[in-house]
């Protein structure tokens, strides 16, 4: 019965705007009407340990959905594995004008140019803090699982080796990892920062102001020159950093989109994102050589792409697109469907198969 409501529901989702339908999915879940379609003891053989953390399943909701760390928790009962919250910056901001967020229902795809449009690190700090302090309730997958916060720096005024050391200072206490998003199309200037001299630069801020911080991960866009990945992961073991996230959304446009919102500025995830994403997963993979974790993320829709990906090397894995597309009951099919591909393909556990590619 749940399945049937959360499928008329997700119809009923797709007729509204965009940005209006993840408004509404936000107040859903605050309401505790996202359901429980993925609590429950996970199976032992998607049990996942990276940078010191147990995660009972590899599948993680990406961010960009829980911007402002409303829905952690809700997330959470819903059968993530793991959360991560944000992009969050230093100052409140209101992002690019709308439109700003496109279905590229054709190629199951969307495009965001969203602008980091957020409430600020005083009030997702204070979320963060109230999160950490509440006690789980429940058993699996709907109690405590790993929490992870975005952090990223304002359209106007930013500092970056300023400002990513103070977004650190007020999460550190209460995330159990944390990401420096350094690759979102949409926000002037950012991509510049993973050039690998100035990455370094402020991973060593980092790590003079707060060397006791959680696990650190930096998010790494697909559309790097693939001359420059080499130098870029260096730089991200070098700066004292556990692990990248690969990767962001990209600002390509692949052959064969058939959406008419395909040409819509802004960067693109989901479906024809995935070739890429491997790629770039492959390449970083090789270079860290057994150095970082890492995640995949983009174009994961299937449990085979999850084993697949962890067959090309990634310790976990990433949603958003696929996600927006078919609601929470995506959580349950994908632990189902991954542990199928997995005996499928003679493995016992996740840990097996990692690297087999």
């Amino acid at each position: 019965m749940m399945n049937i409501v959360s499928n008329l529901s997700m119809k009923l989702v797709r007729r509204l705007d965009p940005e209006e339908a993840h408004r509404l999915a936000l107040n859903a879940l605050m309401l505790g009407l996202g359901g429980g379609s993925g609590s429950g003891r996970d199976d032992p053989a998607l049990s996942v340990r990276a940078m010191g953390l147990r995660f009972p399943n590899p599948i993680g909701i990406a961010a960009g959905f829980d911007k402002n760390a409303q829905v952690i928790r809700p997330l959470a009962r819903i059968g993530f594995g793991f959360v991560e919250a944000g992009t969050v910056t230093p100052l409140p901001q209101e992002g690019n004008p709308r439109p700003r967020l496109f279905r590229l229902t054709e190629d199951r795809a969307i495009i965001n140019r969203m602008g980091f449009n957020n409430q600020g690190i005083d009030r997702f700090a204070v979320r963060m803090a109230r999160l950490h302090r509440l006690p789980a309730k429940g058993t699996g997958a709907g109690a405590r699982v790993p929490v992870g916060a975005n952090l990223g720096i304002n359209k106007n005024g930013a500092d970056p080796e300023r400002d990513y050391p103070r977004l650190v200072g007020r999460v550190k206490h209460y995330a159990d990892y944390i990401v420096l998003n350094l690759s979102s199309p949409n926000t002037p200037g950012l991509r510049d920062l993973q050039q690998a001299d100035r990455l370094q630069a402020i991973l060593q801020a980092i790590a003079e102001a707060h060397p006791d911080r959680p696990p650190l991960l930096v998010k790494l866009a697909p559309d790097l020159a693939r001359d420059d990945i080499g130098p870029v992961i260096e730089a991200v073991i070098a700066g004292g950093a556990q692990g990248v996230t690969v990767t962001n959304t990209t600002i390509s446009r692949p052959d064969g989109l058939r959406s008419p919102y395909a040409n819509e500025a802004g960067g693109l995830s989901g479906r024809p994102l995935r070739l890429l994403a491997r790629t770039v997963l492959r390449e970083a993979v090789q270079i860290a050589a057994g150095r970082l974790t890492l995640v995949a993320c983009g174009g994961i829709e299937t449990g085979a792409d999850i084993v697949d990906s962890v067959r090309a090397g990634a310790d976990l894995v990433q949603l958003y697109s696929a996600f927006a597309y078919e609601g929470p009951g995506i959580v349950r099919r994908l632990k189902r469907e991954t542990v199928r591909a997995l005996n499928a393909e003679g493995f016992e556990t996740l840990a097996d198969a990692k690297g087999t590619a």
